[in-house]
C-alpha cells in the first residue's frame, strides 16, 4: 500500500499532506484509513501544538473515488461508531481533526468536493485560494453528506445556506466560500498563510491553546449557565500552571516564552 498521507513535524507544527495527486487526492479505502491513522497519531504526540492539513498537487480532494462504489466491501459495521471515537469509519477522517486538542488549519487549493470538503470542515480554520472549487456534492450521487458535516458545519454557517449547498450540490469558488463563511479566509497562497498562522499559534502556551479549543468546541451546544461553568472550570485548570506562569514571566521580562509540551 502506497503512502496516501505524509506527516512531517517541525517546530511544534505538524504538516499533514494528502498524497495521491494523480487522482486529485480522491478517497479510496487506503486514503480513509491513512487519514484516520494520521490524526490518531497526532492525538498522542505532546510535541505538536498546531496542525496544517493540505494536499499535494493542484487539488485538495475530489471526494470519494468511484472505485469505492465499484469495489463493494461496505458492511453495516462501518456505520457504527469506532471504539475510540463518536465517529464511524467514514466520518472519522473528517471528525478526527475535531478530536485533536490542538488547532487544525486546512489549506485548500483546486477541487474540494464531497468527502474532501467534509474533511476540510473538520479543521478549525480553512484557508482557500480564490480559484478553489468547493461543493457539498453528495446529492449528485443520490446521497446525503455523511462524513460528519452535520456536526462540523452546523456552527459555522446559517442552516439555510447549508441546506442550499446540500440540496443543489453546486460548486462555489473560493471568493464565494469566504463570503458565505464556508471558509475562514481567502489567500493567494493558502499553504503559506496556513503555515504562518500555525507557527504563530505554536508560539503560544499549549495549555491555553488546547483549553481554548475545547471550550469553543463544547460551549456552542450548551446553555449559557453550562458554558459559563465550563469556561470557569477550564480556566481554573490552567491558571497558575507552569505554562501560564511562563507566559506571565515572558510578558513581564519582554522575551519569547519557553513553554513545556507536557499535557496537564
Amino acid at each position: 500500500m502506497s503512502n496516501r498521507v505524509v506527516v512531517d513535524i517541525k517546530d511544534h507544527v505538524a504538516r499533514v499532506r494528502l498524497s495521491r495527486p494523480e487522482k486529485q487526492n480522491a478517497l479510496d479505502w487506503a486514503m480513509f484509513e491513512q487519514i484516520s491513522e494520521a490524526g490518531r497519531s497526532l492525538r498522542v504526540n505532546p510535541e505538536v501544538r498546531a496542525v496544517v492539513l493540505h494536499a499535494e498537487g493542484d487539488h485538495f480532494c475530489a471526494g470519494i473515488d468511484t472505485s469505492v462504489f465499484a469495489a463493494g466491501g461496505i458492511d453495516m459495521d462501518m456505520f457504527k461508531p469506532r471504539e475510540d471515537s463518536n465517529a464511524n469509519f467514514f466520518q472519522h477522517p473528517a471528525y478526527v481533526w475535531r478530536e485533536l486538542e490542538v488547532p487544525v488549519i486546512c489549506a485548500i487549493e483546486g477541487n474540494c468536493f464531497g468527502g474532501g470538503l467534509q474533511i476540510a470542515l473538520g479543521a478549525d480554520i480553512r484557508i482557500a485560494s480564490r480559484n478553489a472549487r468547493l461543493s457539498v456534492m453528495e446529492i449528485r450521487w443520490g446521497l446525503i453528506p455523511d462524513l460528519g458535516l452535520s456536526a462540523t458545519l452546523r456552527n459555522v454557517m446559517p442552516i439555510d445556506r447549508v441546506k442550499e449547498l446540500t440540496f443543489t450540490g453546486r460548486i462555489v469558488d473560493g471568493e464565494e466560500a469566504g463570503s458565505i463563511g464556508l471558509v475562514t479566509q481567502v489567500s493567494d497562497s493558502p499553504l503559506e498563510t496556513a503555515i504562518a498562522l500555525a507557527t504563530s499559534i505554536a508560539a503560544s502556551s499549549p495549555d491555553a491553546i488546547r483549553t481554548a479549543k475545547r471550550l469553543l468546541n463544547d460551549c456552542w451546544a450548551l446553555s449559557d449557565a453550562d458554558t459559563l461553568q465550563l469556561e470557569a472550570q477550564l480556566q481554573l485548570k490552567i491558571m497558575a500552571g507552569p505554562n501560564q506562569a511562563e507566559a506571565v514571566r515572558a510578558q513581564m521580562e519582554r522575551r519569547p516564552p519557553q513553554f513545556s509540551d507536557a499535557k496537564r
